[in-house]
């Protein structure tokens, strides 16, 4: 059994689990806020990543215990992982219109890559500090931004349309208007109609009626109503 398992199975198996955890707790805290990757994406990267560094540092001792004057480098694995989670992170990002989401998200899916690695290689202290420091950044950062007002103020415009009405062409008035979109949600209702709700920032030199009166000029809008 002992032959089977290996030498370092009970120390594999704990960094594992560690990774598991703390890789965890970033992606809890990102599933609360209803991001694109939470709870089990984040696992399943800082575990993956753990598991690459193990790899690494455990897999070819063998190998080099067999022949004499072989060079070893650990880091090339986890240098590929660090270069190939990008495109995990390029998945949560969202372009619509002059707004970007999921920067955030793709960040803490590359740091969860990073914190897995550092577990992997048994650096135990250093990932449970830099899991604390993300955490700090990601729930009381965010708190903070709420202080300022381009995130503390928006308008919101609601929009009831059939088929005919085009997004994009609402969100190029919105654009054309100066106003930034925060946030675009649609609705679908019975009849082949719809509900667009659209949040932009709240500016003073800005004028939401005039932008009202563009979007209620489109095609298949039925109505349109703001509140600021």
């Amino acid at each position: 059994m002992e032959q089977f398992l290996g030498d370092d199975f009970f120390v594999i198996v704990s960094r594992l689990f560690i990774a598991l955890i703390l890789s965890g707790l970033i992606g809890f805290e990102r599933e609360i806020n209803n991001h694109s990757a939470g709870f089990r994406t984040h696992i399943l990267v800082g575990v993956g990543s753990c598991l690459m560094m193990i790899l690494s540092m455990f897999g070819f001792t063998a190998f080099m215990d067999a022949y004499d004057n072989i060079r070893f480098d650990p880091a090339r694995i986890p240098s590929y992982v660090i270069s190939g989670i990008g495109f995990l992170g390029a998945g949560t990002i969202i372009v619509y219109g002059g707004t970007i989401k999921g920067l955030t998200t793709a960040a803490s899916i590359w740091t969860v890559a990073g914190i897995g690695l550092v577990v992997g290689a048994g650096m135990y202290s250093i990932a449970m500090v830099t899991t604390f420091i993300i955490l700090i950044s990601l729930i009381f950062l965010n708190q903070i931004e709420n202080f300022f007002p381009r995130f503390k103020f928006s308008n919101f415009i609601e929009i009831t349309a059939t088929e005919e009405f085009e997004v994009h062409e609402a969100v190029k008035a919105v654009e054309k208007n100066q106003f930034n979109i925060k946030q675009i949600e649609i609705k679908l209702l019975e009849g082949n109609q719809r509900t667009i709700l659209i949040w932009t920032n709240k500016k003073k030199k800005n004028d939401l009626v005039y932008l009202c009166i563009e979007i209620s000029k489109l095609p298949g809008v039925i109505n349109l109503s703001k509140r600021t």
